[in-house]
């Protein structure tokens, strides 16, 4: 019986569906219309097109961002933005250059639709949800196999109806209903499930703060969040001067959602996300007078011109406290401009407040690192340990009013226990746009000329090995639960700039759990590591599964993977091992060997137990069919060229 569900996400799904049921759990293919992919993780994509051999997109829109490394202290990024800019020419990308702003809010201004799917090399792009789309964030390879012209294959999720009702009150925005669902959730709550929003208090979100909660719906693991597309989402349009591009969707029968949650945006209050996990999530009322060194503005989370307004008008005529750093990271420079254009840049500066390039900046680690163990309230959507470019950072995830309240005060305040007199966000009826900073897609005869650029931190997509009969392999690490790619590979100003150089980049990996890590690597070459639940959470980063493969990891035990992670080791032929019996867990210790007698047996049937220094350990997968020919040959780019010779 086919599925008649007629949920936004059904119905994008069906019309986009090449393969498959959508019955839930069950493996699906779906076309991809758009990609977008950033800096941080295009350069490899690029290397994966050139191996792929790729002559031209496929898909109907593809974009190449500059939005994570944009520090140039020497070479390696510069060079980095040129063979970028080579590649978008060479395959038929637009481009958006260092200094125009974050993928995601640029992205939703001028190419997103209705109606449309989406993949992007950056867990967030989920965000484009936030008008009707069907947007995922995922590995890099599979991001460059949509560009090449092949579905993307995931099993077919849960989708979950959260109705919205009432409206916000003053002093309490879009941030504080994510983090509500965070508290609710945690992070590892949303896996395997898509959080379709509907409801009257759906009617009361403008566009740019349905995009803060699709955003963090990343942060929930789940596969994605979806809005309706409807006149908020045609307003948005309007303003960017795509009217024309809008369609209607929506959802009429709440029966088809696979259950529901309910919030009611009238009794939400001030959340915050303590230090070190986007779950950690208590009112902000519960820790008011926690002393705070910087309060930052910005990023992917909190993207749009509303949330830099209402700061602005809470800092107008005031002083950010002494020993309080406000910096502000606006989104993107069309933000910018209209921000200088409507006096409210002027409130911050003269508050006092530090105004950056537009881009992701401290959100990544690229700059803005608060000092060794001081609080740093931000509008970010990560505070996993490290993430900020300090070691032993502190940081908090809030809503802009608790972050502008609070550096006024120079200690945490709740909004709602100030002095709301300040103007709300006006809703914008007029934009200055820039679009010629975006560089559209060569005319194919010239883009078959064109020779990539590549610098000496350009390095060569690395050799993937087909799986061997048997492994007996050292544990080099366990871990715990909800480790984020964060600690497995860190992000920040020292690392970023080698995401083009795997030989280099591998170097660091683990550095935050293990310094020796790299060390014992290359001494015992073929390694496996053990994890607990949701391993690899956070960032699509394929880099995190990629640089271990280089220096020989084999495979992973673990309780449990977060998707994206896990396609990342499928499509590099790392086996994603499963304990059976979670308790197995406390048998495995670091230094130990672990031996499988039989790797493509196991793959076939999905069941084994492996010897730990002689601890018998049962274990199984759930690959499916198509995913164990995947590692069977070595990764996905060898299964892909190997299917189209």
């Amino acid at each position: 019986m086919k599925n008649t569900k007629n949920t936004v996400t059904h119905k994008i799904l069906r019309n986009h569906l090449v393969k498959g049921e959508l019955e839930q759990g069950k493996e699906i293919e779906i076309k991809i219309d758009q990609t977008l992919t950033q800096d941080a993780t295009g350069t490899l994509v690029m290397l994966e097109l050139e191996e792929l051999e790729l002559q031209k997109a496929k898909t109907e829109v593809s974009v190449q961002y500059v939005d994570h490394n944009l520090l140039a202290v020497d070479n390696k990024n510069p060079d980095d933005h040129l063979f970028l800019s080579s590649a978008a020419n060479k395959f038929g990308l637009w481009f958006s250059p260092p200094g125009n702003g974050i993928s995601h809010v640029i992205h939703m201004e001028n190419f997103g639709r209705p109606g449309k799917t989406l993949i992007g090399s950056d867990s967030h792009s989920c965000a484009a949800g936030s008008m009707g789309m069907l947007a995922i964030g995922i590995g890099g390879l599979d991001v460059a196999l949509a560009i090449y012209g092949e579905p993307l294959r995931i099993k077919m999720p849960e989708v979950i109806g959260v109705k919205l009702s009432g409206k916000l009150r003053k002093g309490v925005s879009a941030k504080d209903v994510i983090l509500e669902m965070l508290r609710r959730f945690d992070v590892k709550g949303g896996k395997g499930k898509i959080y379709e929003y509907f409801g009257e208090g759906v009617n009361t979100l403008e566009a740019m703060d349905r995009h803060v909660i699709a955003n963090m719906g990343a942060e929930l693991g789940a596969t994605t969040s979806v809005f309706p597309s409807d006149n908020i989402t045609k307003s948005f349009l309007k303003l960017h001067d795509r009217e024309d591009q809008w369609i209607e969707l929506k959802n009429e029968n709440e029966s088809d959602y696979d259950s529901i949650v309910e919030i009611n945006l009238s009794e939400v209050e001030p959340l915050i996300a303590k230090p070190c996990s986007p779950g950690n999530v208590v009112a902000v009322k519960d820790v008011v007078g926690t002393p705070i060194y910087q309060s930052y503005i910005g990023s992917s989370a909190n993207p749009g011109y509303r949330d830099f307004e209402v700061v602005a008008n809470i800092m107008k005529g005031q002083d950010v406290a002494k020993n309080v750093s406000l910096d502000i990271n606006p989104s993107s420079r069309e933000t910018l401009t209209n921000l200088t254009k409507n006096g409210k840049l002027h409130h911050l500066l003269s508050a006092g407040a530090r105004i950056h390039q537009s881009g992701c900046n401290g959100c990544i680690g690229m700059g803005q690192a608060p000092a060794t163990d001081e609080n740093s309230l931000r509008t970010t959507p990560r505070n996993f340990p490290g993430r900020s470019g300090t070691k032993e950072d502190k940081v908090w995830l809030c809503s802009p009013e608790t972050a502008a309240f609070s550096a006024l005060a120079g200690e945490i305040r709740n909004p709602l226990d100030e002095n709301l007199e300040f103007e709300e966000p006006i809703h914008i009826t007029k934009w200055e746009t820039k679009k010629s900073l975006l560089v559209a897609p060569l005319e194919e005869k010239i883009a078959k000329t064109i020779t990539l650029k590549k610098g000496p931190n350009i390095g060569t997509f690395p050799t993937i090995e087909k799986p061997k009969s048997s492994y007996k392999l050292t544990t080099l690490l366990k871990v715990g639960d909800n480790i984020s790619t964060d600690e497995i590979l860190p992000a920040g100003s020292k690392v970023l700039p080698y995401r083009s150089n795997i030989k280099k980049i591998s170097e660091f990996v683990y550095n935050n759990l293990d310094i020796d890590y790299f060390k014992k690597a290359n001494e015992v070459k073929e390694h496996c590591l053990v994890g607990g639940e949701n391993y690899g959470q956070g960032s699509s980063r394929e880099h995190a599964v990629l640089a271990p493969v280089f220096l020989g990891l084999k495979f992973i035990l673990a309780k449990s993977f977060s998707r994206i992670y896990r396609s990342n080791m499928v499509n590099y032929g790392v086996i994603p091992m499963i304990f059976e019996n979670p308790e197995d867990y406390e048998k495995c210790e670091m230094g130990q060997k672990i031996y499988i007698n039989d790797t493509l047996n196991f793959l076939e049937n999905g069941t084994a137990t492996v010897d730990a220094n002689g601890k018998k350990i049962k274990i199984k997968h759930d690959l499916s069919p198509r995913e164990v020919e995947v590692i069977n040959s070595g990764g996905i780019i060898n299964y892909v060229k190997a299917k189209n010779n």
